[in-house]
Protein backbone atom coordinates (compact mmCIF):
# COMPACT_ATOMS: atom_id res chain seq x y z
CA UNK A 1 0.00 0.00 0.00
CA UNK A 2 1.25 3.35 -1.16
CA UNK A 3 2.31 5.73 2.16
CA UNK A 4 1.34 9.58 1.78
CA UNK A 5 2.66 12.15 4.72
CA UNK A 6 -0.14 14.72 5.56
CA UNK A 7 0.14 17.56 8.18
CA UNK A 8 -2.75 17.57 10.43
CA UNK A 9 -3.55 19.83 13.23
CA UNK A 10 -2.59 18.55 16.82
CA UNK A 11 -6.83 18.90 17.72
CA UNK A 12 -7.17 16.28 14.58
CA UNK A 13 -4.15 14.30 15.60
CA UNK A 14 -6.04 14.03 19.09
CA UNK A 15 -9.22 13.23 17.99
CA UNK A 16 -7.59 10.24 15.19
CA UNK A 17 -5.73 9.00 18.54
CA UNK A 18 -8.99 9.18 20.75
CA UNK A 19 -10.91 7.16 17.70
CA UNK A 20 -8.56 4.43 18.22
CA UNK A 21 -7.83 4.85 22.11
CA UNK A 22 -11.87 3.98 22.33
CA UNK A 23 -11.32 1.45 20.12
CA UNK A 24 -13.62 2.47 17.19
CA UNK A 25 -10.75 2.00 15.36
CA UNK A 26 -7.66 -0.87 14.83
CA UNK A 27 -5.29 2.34 13.72
CA UNK A 28 -4.96 5.79 12.92
CA UNK A 29 -4.59 4.65 9.61
CA UNK A 30 -7.67 3.00 9.74
CA UNK A 31 -9.36 6.02 10.72
CA UNK A 32 -7.92 8.46 7.72
CA UNK A 33 -8.86 5.35 5.34
CA UNK A 34 -12.83 6.03 6.51
CA UNK A 35 -12.39 9.75 5.96
CA UNK A 36 -11.23 9.33 2.60
CA UNK A 37 -13.57 7.41 1.69
CA UNK A 38 -16.40 9.39 3.27
CA UNK A 39 -14.60 12.01 1.25
CA UNK A 40 -14.75 10.34 -2.22
CA UNK A 41 -18.00 9.90 -1.72
CA UNK A 42 -19.21 13.44 -0.92
CA UNK A 43 -17.02 14.62 -4.10
CA UNK A 44 -18.69 12.30 -6.26
CA UNK A 45 -21.96 13.21 -4.86
CA UNK A 46 -21.10 16.71 -5.29
CA UNK A 47 -20.16 16.45 -8.98
CA UNK A 48 -23.14 14.13 -9.79
CA UNK A 49 -25.43 16.20 -7.63
CA UNK A 50 -23.75 19.92 -8.09
CA UNK A 51 -27.01 22.12 -8.46
CA UNK A 52 -28.91 19.95 -5.80
CA UNK A 53 -26.01 20.21 -3.14
CA UNK A 54 -26.42 23.27 -2.08
CA UNK A 55 -30.56 22.70 -1.18
CA UNK A 56 -31.28 21.85 2.34
CA UNK A 57 -33.19 18.54 1.48
CA UNK A 58 -30.26 16.91 -0.58
CA UNK A 59 -28.97 13.68 0.96
CA UNK A 60 -25.69 15.93 2.91
CA UNK A 61 -27.87 18.77 3.54
CA UNK A 62 -25.56 21.02 2.04
CA UNK A 63 -22.87 20.01 4.56
CA UNK A 64 -19.17 19.68 4.42
CA UNK A 65 -17.25 16.25 4.50
CA UNK A 66 -15.69 17.04 8.12
CA UNK A 67 -19.74 17.21 9.93
CA UNK A 68 -20.47 14.05 7.73
CA UNK A 69 -17.45 12.75 9.35
CA UNK A 70 -18.25 13.81 12.72
CA UNK A 71 -21.82 12.47 12.29
CA UNK A 72 -20.30 9.36 11.03
CA UNK A 73 -17.63 8.87 13.89
CA UNK A 74 -20.74 9.22 16.39
CA UNK A 75 -22.61 6.92 14.53
CA UNK A 76 -19.72 4.48 14.64
CA UNK A 77 -18.99 5.26 18.63
CA UNK A 78 -22.99 4.64 19.57
CA UNK A 79 -22.94 1.11 17.83
CA UNK A 80 -19.59 -0.11 18.77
Amino acid sequence: MPMVTVSISPLQAAGIRDAVDQGGYASSSEVVREALRLWDAARKLHEDHSDVLADESAPSGGRCVADMFADHEAEHRRSA
